[in-house]
């Protein structure tokens, strides 16, 4: 989810269209929160790890 996210945010970047930075920005958010979450120890969507 963060590589995808990165990728919009390069895309959105160079082809000037806000949308896919916007987008990228949120996948790269929900993608750190997940991972961190997975990395304390939380189930992540019934999962021990996040990855």
């Amino acid at each position: 989810m963060i590589i995808i996210g990165v990728i919009l945010l390069i895309i959105g970047f160079v082809a000037s269209i806000s949308i896919l930075w916007t987008i990228g920005i949120v996948l790269v958010v929900i993608g750190l929160i997940l991972w961190i979450l997975g990395a304390v120890g939380h189930a992540v969507g019934g999962r021990r790890h996040y990855w």
